[in-house]
C-alpha cells in the first residue's frame, strides 16, 4: 500500500535507498548517518538486486515502499504526490552511474557514495547527467564533514600557514593483507565492480579528496607506483603517489590495504611558508597548528581557538568524541540545507559544503591515472 508521509513528519526530506541490504555494512552507515539530525525520513528503497532480499531488506527496516530494481523504483516514486525527494545510492561502484541517471533525469536528488563511478566514461556520463538536471548531486566524501578538517581549510584559506610547499596524505589499512571471500573484500577487488583501482579507488580516493579540499589545491600531474601483494589480486592493494599541484606545490599520497597494525589511519599534513597543519582520523578531534618558529599549538573540536566553519558542524562540548558517523551525518545534513533551500527555490547559504559531482569526477580521474601512470613505470601523467 502507498502512503503518505505524517503531519509531524511533514519538514522531513522524503529518502529513498539504492543497496544497502541487510548484510551491507555502508547502507547503515547512511541511514544511521540520515537520521541523526532528523532532517530526513526514509520511505522506499530498492536495496538489492536480488527481489527476495530486496523485500526481506525492507520488510525490516519498515519501508512503505519496497522495489525490485532502482529503475523501477524511480518511475514509480517520481510519479507519486508524496514520493521520494532525495536517494542514497549505497552500491558496488559499478552501479552508481545507471542508477544515478534514472533519479537525476527525474528531479530526485541524489546522495551517492563515492567514489562517482568505477569508468571515467560513466564518470563523465554522470556529470553531464547532473548539469542537465534540476536535481542535486551529493557525494558522501564524509571526510570532509569533520569539524576540524573544515577548522584545517579555514585557515588554510585565511592564510594562517601562509603559501602552500608540501602536502602529505596517507591512508593504510591491513584487513585485505590475506586473500579475502567476504562480501565487502569480494566486490572491492573486483575490477568489473569496483573499478580499475583497488586501494587507490577506494581508499586512496578519499586522501585524494582531503587533500584538495583542504587546501583548495588543484592536482595536475602524478606519478605513481602501484602494487598488489597479494598473489593474483586484480586490483592494486598498495600505491605511492607523487603529486605536483598547480601553483607550484607537491605532494605525496600513500594508501594501502595490506600494512598490518593500521585500521583507518587516514592522515593528513600540509606545510606552508608560514607554518604546518596536521590532522588524524583516528584522532579527529584534534588539529595540530605550527606557525614557523614557534611551539605547537592544539584547536581542539568546539574549543579555544576553534573558528566558525568548525563550530557550525560541532555537536557536543568539547572532549566528547565526535567521528565517522558524525561527519557523515554533517553531508546529509549539509544536503538537506541545500535540498530544504531547493524547495524553496533558494541558494542555500554559504556555509553550506558538500562534495560534488565534479570532486567525484576528480577523483575517479585520479584513479584512472593511477593505474596508467604505474602501467608506463611510474611515468608522470597529467589530469585534465
Amino acid at each position: 500500500m502507498v502512503t503518505g508521509r505524517s503531519e509531524e513528519n511533514a519538514g522531513r526530506i522524503r529518502l529513498g535507498m539504492v543497496g544497502g541490504g541487510n548484510d551491507a555494512f555502508i547502507g547503515g552507515v547512511h541511514r544511521i548517518a540520515a537520521r541523526l539530525d532528523d532532517k530526513f525520513e526514509l520511505v522506499a528503497g530498492a536495496l538489492s538486486s536480488a527481489p527476495e532480499k530486496a523485500q526481506v531488506s525492507g520488510e525490516a527496516l519498515g519501508l512503505a515502499r519496497i522495489y525490485d530494481d532502482f529503475k523501477q523504483m524511480a518511475i514509480r516514486e517520481a510519479r507519486l504526490k508524496s514520493g521520494i525527494e532525495a536517494v542514497s545510492i549505497v552500491t558496488p561502484n559499478h552501479v552508481h552511474y545507471a542508477a544515478a541517471r534514472e533519479f537525476l533525469k527525474r528531479g530526485i536528488h541524489v546522495i551517492c557514495d563515492k567514489p562517482l563511478t568505477s569508468t571515467l566514461s560513466d564518470a563523465k556520463k554522470l556529470v553531464k547527467a547532473a548539469e542537465s538536471s534540476d536535481a542535486l548531486f551529493i557525494l558522501t566524501h564524509n571526510y570532509t564533514g569533520y569539524p576540524m578538517v573544515r577548522q584545517a581549510q579555514e585557515m588554510v584559506a585565511n592564510g594562517d600557514i601562509g603559501t602552500i610547499r608540501v602536502v602529505q596524505v596517507e591512508y593504510p589499512q591491513d584487513w585485505l593483507t590475506e586473500q579475502q571471500d567476504f562480501k565487502q573484500a569480494e566486490w572491492r577487488t573486483d575490477p568489473e565492480r569496483s573499478g580499475a583501482g583497488g586501494s587507490t579507488g577506494d581508499i586512496g580516493t578519499h586522501a585524494y579528496n582531503l587533500a584538495c579540499f583542504v587546501t583548495g589545491l588543484e592536482a595536475e600531474s602524478l606519478a605513481a607506483d602501484l602494487q598488489a601483494f597479494v598473489p593474483e589480486r586484480p586490483v592494486d592493494d598498495n600505491a605511492h603517489v607523487m603529486l605536483r599541484f598547480k601553483g607550484g606545490a607537491r605532494g605525496m599520497l600513500w594508501c594501502s590495504q595490506v600494512a598490518p597494525g593500521n585500521e583507518n589511519a587516514l592522515r593528513l599534513r600540509v606545510y606552508g611558508d608560514k607554518g604546518g597543519l596536521e590532522w588524524a582520523q583516528e584522532d579527529p578531534n584534534y588539529l595540530w597548528f605550527t606557525p614557523y618558529g614557534e611551539p605547537k599549538r592544539l584547536i581542539t573540536r568546539n574549543g579555544a581557538g576553534a573558528g566558525d566553519a568548525a563550530n557550525r558542524i560541532s555537536r557536543v562540548p568539547p572532549g566528547h568524541p565526535e567521528g565517522y558517523l558524525e561527519g557523515f551525518a554533517n553531508i546529509y545534513s549539509e544536503a538537506a540545507e541545500a535540498i530544504q533551500a531547493h524547495r524553496n527555490g533558494k541558494t542555500p547559504d554559504a556555509s553550506v559544503v558538500y562534495p560534488t559531482v565534479q570532486d567525484g569526477l576528480s577523483g575517479v580521474k585520479f584513479v584512472g591515472a593511477c593505474v596508467q601512470s604505474a602501467a608506463r613505470n611510474s611515468a608522470w601523467v597529467k589530469l585534465d
